[in-house]
């Protein structure tokens, strides 16, 4: 057994795995929005899955043998997912870094469970993906109850007395996220004011917007995604609701400003640590920036969950067992990733997944150290 050893940052990729009997090309694939109205998430996912098959690829690929990588397109639709997921499996594709809505992960992941495919999301956080999902799944993200009791415990602590209005996308991501939220609210002795769900994809939402502003909202907390939470807050602004906006991950993507403008202003939103100031990430961070893309998002997560593939690989001695991969991800292993070291529980979810502050101010966002106190 050999061994291809790589000197300088070690990111998961430093031991190339040796096998006895050679195989085929390693077929891969990310699957996220390429398309669509979340498509600034697809090229995230995309762009980092890019880069880590690049790299491993530099390593000596796994086992000698290179990896291919193949991009499916769900456009974060349910039966669309489903039809890429059976068109992966007819690539003979080994591993799947996806999907990004969870509303597309969950039933996706019943296709490659069937299949014998290992599946690891960057980005989709509804509970019900590994709670009620088959052997092969896992992901390198938190869960909606971790973000959901943040920031519901926030709502609680900081508008205790204010008009809480928890809208809602409909969506698997959305709903879930908001159903959190508002659990943890009332755990924590607040009340919301409204409960209100809307149709994503729509560009006008003058009824629900009036609806707040006739009711005095003064915090918009928003269950679902950039595009129409963008949107709603820009038509307040022009009704003239100074409401704060809140919301979850979703928000965490250059292109919710571009919606907005500067009526974004002071929106936050929960996202786990920045992984661009991690030690772990700065040599893959300076590559991307290096090639004029910023890794934001789920860039590096998706990045991420190559390297937890790679690793499972190595561990288990071969490329040919997935349920052996998936049994050994989810054994506690420490792995060696751009978000610092990481191992996931029986269900095959990250312990101790963090989630912090960003706020937007001036066209970008960060974490706010004001609000992380």
């Amino acid at each position: 057994m050999k061994k291809l050893v790589l000197s300088g940052m070690a990111v998961g990729f430093a031991t190339a795995l040796a096998a006895s009997t050679a195989w085929a090309d390693i077929t891969i694939a990310v699957v996220g929005p390429i398309t669509g109205q979340y498509a600034a998430f697809g090229e995230q996912m995309k762009k980092g899955a890019e880069m880590a098959v690049a790299d491993v690829n530099a390593a000596g690929g796994i086992g000698g043998e290179k990896v291919v990588l193949e991009v499916g397109d769900d456009a974060c639709d349910p039966k669309q997912a489903v039809a890429v997921a059976n068109q992966m499996a007819s690539k003979g594709v080994k591993f799947i870094a996806g999907h990004f809505c969870s509303g597309s992960s969950i039933p996706a992941s019943k296709v490659y469970e069937e299949e014998g495919i290992l599946q690891v999301s960057p980005a989709s956080t509804n509970p019900k993906f590994t709670d009620e999902g088959g052997w092969n799944v896992a992901r390198v993200c938190g869960r909606d109850d971790a973000q959901g009791i943040v920031a519901g415990n926030f709502l609680a602590m900081n508008y205790k007395d204010k008009k809480i209005a928890i809208i809602d996308d409909k969506t698997a991501y959305g709903k879930g996220l908001a159903d959190e939220t508002r659990k943890a609210l009332n755990a924590a002795g607040g009340k919301e004011a409204m409960n209100e769900s809307y149709t994503a994809g729509e560009k006008d939402y003058t009824a629900l917007v009036s609806k707040m502003k006739e009711a005095g909202i003064d915090v918009v907390y928003v269950g679902g995604y950039h595009t129409e939470g963008g949107l709603i807050l820009r038509q307040l602004r022009e009704q003239g609701s100074q409401a704060l906006m809140i919301s979850g991950d979703a928000f965490v993507t250059d292109e919710f400003w571009t919606i907005t403008g500067p009526s974004g202003e002071g929106t936050i939103m929960t996202f786990a640590p920045d992984p661009q100031k991690f030690d772990s990430a700065k040599a893959v961070v300076q590559k991307f920036k290096d090639s004029g893309y910023n890794p934001e998002g789920y860039t590096l997560y998706t990045y991420a969950a190559v390297q937890a593939y790679q690793q499972a690989v190595a561990a288990a001695g071969g490329a040919g067992d997935n349920k052996k991969l998936a049994e050994w991800l989810r054994a506690g292993n420490t792995l060696k990733t751009v978000l610092g070291d990481l191992s996931l529980n029986e269900k095959g979810d990250i312990k101790d997944a963090k989630y912090v502050w960003y706020k937007w101010h001036d066209g970008k966002y960060a974490e706010d150290a004001e609000l992380n106190k």
